[in-house]
């Protein structure tokens, strides 16, 4: 039978062959035809999150799908711990749920560049004036021109930094030590290459945020997002009475080999397994990691994009400016050549863009708007469609099956909420 949240309490609601490990938070949930959608429509896109579930890539799933402004599905499958490759599900294993904590990884991005966008709006930076206004000591090696907007936009020129092998990945937590070397890193011209900034840029905007307000760059999220979007979660970091619910990362899906393990140790200044590895530790979730380490539940996900399109609107208050919204989506980066990601890339300043014909939200989204996450984390938003939508995922999987199954979930979710 398939677990229903009311509440805190779980209930039987029926269900198929997931249905013992599948969470339904049912109290939140709205009859479709409440939101112009089908029921075949809805049971259709459920069906394809359970059909990403069954190529073993992530051993938990949890999904929420809002579409004009109601929560149409909020459920979870699989096992928060316990339930990875190899792992037997002994006494321990726990079962994932709707309103489970799940680290972002780089769809923490998209909220570290709204809240500049938000400090913008207050008039405590110029988004279009340089970085060294603000930071003085970045200044060297061709960044003295960067503006703030080449930042968010990743054409900033630093798009990585050498760590000391000797001193190990733990470095990329270490806030003050990943700001002296991103400012004694070698960089180009500012806005003459797209490259992604894995972890550079999410650490200069956090910590101009942090010299500009006086305040820690958590308590600025937390009076800016978090409570007035009334979040239980959605904290760079994750304090210790949240620990015991939080979902496990697990590597997973086919060996990372060469010469893709080499482009992901560039891109995330560490091998692929150790992210993972460091990424379950307390020292991680002690830390502030602002391109990184941001936990939330995939409702409060959602609930950030459907603030976004609502021109900055959430339950009667005005948490952003509508105009603050429409320079954070607004495409500066055409399509072109990622040199970090080795793809063809769309960025506003701070968000990843759709495409079309076919782009990173699924076919015909070139109106949408969001950020990816290590790997295939995704939240959303699509104003052609209404919808604003969260995937949050613990596997981490380059290559696999599970490629086509999240190709296919995003074409039903693109197709169903058409129109």
């Amino acid at each position: 039978m398939t677990r229903s949240l009311l509440g805190a309490k779980l209930v039987d609601v029926g269900g198929g062959s997931l249905a013992r490990i599948t969470g339904v938070d049912a109290a939140a949930e709205v009859a479709p035809q409440q939101v112009g959608l089908t029921a075949g429509a809805v049971d259709s896109i459920w069906s394809s999150v359970e059909a990403l579930y069954r190529t073993g890539a992530y051993p938990a799933a949890t999904f929420c799908l809002r579409r004009r402004g109601r929560i149409v599905l909020n459920r979870s499958i699989g096992y928060a711990q316990g339930g990875g490759p190899g792992e037997s599900r002994g006494p321990h294993a726990r079962l994932a749920e709707p309103d489970t904590p799940i680290c972002l990884f780089s769809a923490s991005k998209a909220v570290t560049a709204m809240l500049m966008h938000k400090l913008a709006e207050e008039g405590g930076v110029d988004l279009d004036n340089r970085v060294s206004r603000y930071l003085p000591e970045f200044t060297g090696g061709g960044k003295d021109r960067t503006t703030l907007a080449q930042v968010l936009s990743h054409q900033g020129g630093f798009p990585m930094f050498d760590v000391d092998p000797a001193d190990g990945p733990e470095t990329l937590l270490d806030w003050q030590r990943c700001i002296e070397l991103i400012c004694a890193a070698p960089a180009e011209k500012g806005g003459k290459r797209l490259a992604y900034h894995a972890i550079t840029g999410g650490f200069i905007l956090a910590e101009i945020i942090r010299r500009v307000t006086g305040m820690s760059f958590t308590d600025y999220l937390d009076t800016r997002f978090r409570q007035p979007l009334g979040m239980r979660y959605f904290t760079y970091g994750l304090d210790g009475r949240s620990r015991g619910r939080v979902a496990t990362n697990y590597v997973a899906g086919q060996p990372v080999r060469f010469p893709i393990s080499m482009l992901a140790r560039q891109a995330l200044s560490a091998d692929f397994a150790e992210v993972v590895d460091i990424s379950n530790r307390d020292y991680f979730m002690d830390a502030v990691v602002p391109a990184g380490n941001l936990y939330s539940t995939a409702e409060e996900l959602s609930r950030f994009y459907q603030m976004m399109l609502d021109g900055g609107r959430y339950d009667g208050r005005q948490v952003m400016q509508p105009d603050t919204i429409r320079r954070a989506i607004k495409p500066a980066v055409r399509l072109r050549y990622d040199h970090t990601l080795k793809i063809p890339m769309r960025y506003s300043e701070g968000l990843m863009l759709g495409v079309n014909p076919f782009g990173l939200y699924g076919p015909m989204t070139g109106s949408a708007y969001g950020h990816l996450g290590f790997m295939n984390i995704l939240g959303w938003a699509d104003p052609d469609r209404d919808i604003a939508v969260s995937l949050l995922v613990t596997g981490k999987s380059i290559l696999g099956g599970h490629l086509l199954a999240l190709g296919q979930l995003l074409s039903t979710l693109s197709w169903q909420c058409r129109g």
